[in-house]
């Protein structure tokens, strides 16, 4: 009768530790799946941030773009009617 309680004992062990694996792991995996969810919402943020950089360098480097500051903000104006000498080494 003691080898059979013992038997049970141990069993129950094993039961008990067995859910107590189980109730940790999905824990941890609803943890990692909130985790997942926060960093897929920043890649999106990141995506749309890029796109609106890379908008934003395509019309900073446009050329009108760049010729109407020359001539507003800086007074520039284009090369009157001279010659342009291009030396060679």
């Amino acid at each position: 009768m003691n080898a059979r309680l013992i038997v049970i004992l141990i069993v129950l062990t094993f039961v008990i530790g067995s859910a107590l694996g189980v109730v940790h792991t999905r824990h941890e995996s609803r943890r990692q799946s909130v985790q997942l969810g926060l960093l897929e919402d920043q890649r999106d943020a990141f995506i749309a941030e890029w796109s609106r950089l890379q908008l934003e360098q395509a019309w900073l480097a446009d050329a009108s773009h760049i010729e109407s500051k020359a001539r507003d903000q800086l007074g520039m104006q284009p090369p009157g009617n001279i010659r342009i000498l291009v030396v060679k080494p």
